[in-house]
């Protein structure tokens, strides 16, 4: 694998907490705009632009974009983002609670992304392809890193554990308590530098973890410049795969499809067993309570289809519930396990769903057995925590 340093946009270390933003795809426009209110310094400014247009805005509009480019720029010629002036990686480390997890900040070749060396698991949407296209495009610039992952190798551990050692560039506790603490790792010329690169470059494959349509986005932008220069190059961060946590990602479903309480709970029953936990199992809230669903996978079942959320969608949701495409269909809606059952309970009890299930996670080791398939994993599968901030590091790409 073919990693870079790059002499990243980044802001001065005063300025770090103020700047690093949540990324742009978990937040509307409202809860983009509370966040950034009073803050001239954040990155949501630059991420969310229309936070800054009149009400109503579209967000993929060329007024948006060019709210961005100006956002940015204001951001460089205030000083509060400065450039590196040579080349350097970065180590990246995140603590939640208990969990911490150390990632290398570094750009990729968008040849190994169209190649199938960094694999996905995910279908990307040409609308939000199109989107992060035009941003690229418009700010001359990546803005938010893709979230890669590789099999642990203890020589690159040893590594980042070195360079860690020494005092960190930014460390900081974001207002969620998410702990953010970067390392410098170069210049590009130094020895670890050097040695980082030949490390990576024995590692075969990695793993889109989360930015799918960041580095979809990516590879379409470099090959419409030919891949000349840093046009080639993306921004991610990539984590060993055993310091990853990913929590679950639960659905909730509109309406009973016209079935009785009756009528659900029987066609329920034919492939779950109700009240009590087994080889697999999810939580439904429905009518007031939490009740335990288990069921069993047959021995040789394909990665995709022993999926939780698949055995959910294809014997439940789709045929007794008539959610046809969870991609499309308006009467599913999903929330990620950050949340917490009390949130998917009180959607339920306020009458905005009908009833909700809590799954439980997808293991890294299912996530890379699908990509190593090359198979594709069912819509809102994964949800990785922490997420990456924004704002800390930016590639430009002219």
């Amino acid at each position: 694998m073919n990693i870079r340093p790059f002499a990243a946009v980044r802001p001065n270390p005063a300025d770090a907490a103020l700047v690093a933003s949540v990324p742009y795809d978990v937040v509307d426009t409202a809860e983009a705009k509370a966040l950034a209110e009073g803050n001239p310094k954040s990155f949501l400014h630059v991420s969310r632009p229309e936070i800054d247009l009149a009400p109503g805005t579209d967000c993929s509009s060329p007024e948006a974009y060019a709210q961005a480019r100006r956002a940015l720029d204001a951001l460089v010629a205030n000083g509060t983002l400065v450039r590196d002036a040579e080349p350097k990686f970065y180590a990246y480390r995140q603590t939640m609670g208990s969990h911490s997890q150390t990632g290398i900040v570094a750009c990729f070749d968008t040849k190994e992304y169209i190649s199938g060396v960094l694999k996905q698991h995910e279908r990307t949407r040409k609308d939000k392809e199109d989107d992060r296209t035009r941003h690229i495009e418009t700010l001359a610039a990546h803005t938010g890193p893709a979230f890669l992952t590789y099999r642990e190798d203890p020589a690159i551990d040893a590594l980042v554990r070195e360079a860690c050692r020494k005092a960190p560039l930014y460390d900081f506790t974001a207002p969620d308590g998410i702990g953010h603490t970067v390392w410098e790792i170069g210049p590009a010329t130094s020895c670890m530098a050097d040695e980082l690169q030949e490390l990576f470059a024995r590692i075969p494959v990695a793993y889109i973890a989360d930015g799918h349509h960041r580095s979809a986005a990516a590879a379409r932008y470099a090959e419409a410049h030919g891949f000349e220069g840093e046009s080639r190059w993306f921004m991610a961060v990539i984590f060993p795969a055993n310091q990853l946590k990913i929590l679950a990602y639960n659905r909730l479903v509109k309406d009973l499809n016209g079935l009785s309480d009756y009528e659900f709970m029987s066609a329920l029953s034919e492939h779950f067993t109700i009240g009590q936990k087994g080889e697999r199992n999810c939580r439904m809230y429905f009518r007031g309570s939490w009740t335990d669903l288990s069921w069993s996978i047959p021995k040789g079942t394909d990665p995709v289809s022993a999926l939780d959320v698949s055995y959910l969608q294809d014997r439940l949701l789709a045929p007794v519930l008539g959610i046809g495409d969870p991609r499309t269909s308006p009467r599913i809606s999903f929330m990620g396990g950050i949340r917490g059952d009390a949130a998917l309970a009180a959607k339920v009890d306020s009458g905005e769903a009908a009833v909700a299930f809590a799954m439980e996670p997808v293991t890294v080791g299912e996530m890379m057995a699908i990509a190593d398939a090359g198979a594709i994993m069912p819509p809102k599968s994964t949800w990785f925590e922490p997420k990456l901030r924004s704002g800390l590091f930016v590639h430009p790409v002219s």
